[in-house]
């Protein structure tokens, strides 16, 4: 198997949390970073401006992505460019739709036009992805994040769809495609098999880099002790 320094998939840390983001970034195998309003919430991060700001006065060579928050097109608009604002290695993360399902590639082509950096998010289907491929063009350096994690979850095979976007991105050599949500590590080698650009992976599953290529026969000794040493811990007697 693949050693990490052999992927060719750049790894980028998804996360929200100020202390586990500048950690990463001394880490080289880490090429980017992406958060969303939901990772932040959970952060207990109040102050979106505030916190962007703060990561981008350390994160400055690499690219990062923030994520609007409105529903309503016209301030997704404003909100994008004033997090375009933040820096040159920002990138503005855009919804597929909003809410009531109207398609946000006619914000897309116009911001895309205007050289603003986008990561298009939530993608599920290829339908989505050749038409935000099309929206996007060879405009700007963009991003498509399709969520195979999500599409994993619901019972069907992700790769083979990732695959195909790879092809579908192909005549586009300014956009990249990104497997968002992986579920385990295993995600990763999925992606860098199939040719994809970028894999967004959670800080709990970096967590397990250090296990790339451990023996399974050791593996399997630590498994049986960390079950002996939690049984004694529990002080568990018949």
């Amino acid at each position: 198997m693949k050693t990490l320094e052999q992927l060719k998939v750049k790894i980028f840390a998804d996360g929200a949390e100020l202390g586990g983001i500048l950690e990463l970034y001394r880490a080289p195998y880490i090429k980017g970073f992406t958060t969303n309003p939901t990772l932040m919430r959970k952060s207990g991060i109040s102050d979106y401006e505030k916190f962007s700001r703060q990561v981008l006065e350390h994160v400055v060579d690499r690219p990062i992505s923030f994520e609007v928050f409105s529903d309503e097109f016209d301030e997704m608009e404003r909100q994008a460019r004033k997090i375009a604002s933040w820096g040159k290695n920002v990138y503005v993360k855009i919804p597929i739709t909003n809410t009531r399902r109207e398609s946000s590639l006619e914000l897309v082509h116009r911001l895309a036009l205007e050289g603003v950096q986008l990561n298009v998010t939530a993608l599920m289907t290829l339908d989505q992805v050749s038409n935000t491929s099309k929206a996007l063009g060879n405009y700007a350096p963009s991003y498509i994040s399709m969520f195979a994690g999500r599409i994993a979850d619901t019972g069907r095979d992700p790769i083979p769809l990732m695959r195909e976007a790879v092809e579908i991105m192909a005549p586009y050599k300014s956009q990249e495609l990104i497997w968002a949500s992986p579920r385990e590590l295993l995600n990763i080698f999925h992606a860098d098999e199939i040719g994809c650009h970028v894999i967004t992976v959670t800080h709990d599953i970096l967590k397990k880099l250090s296990l790339i290529g451990k023996q399974l026969d050791e593996y399997s000794l630590d498994t049986v002790k960390m079950f002996y040493e939690d049984a004694l811990k529990a002080g568990y007697k018949f």
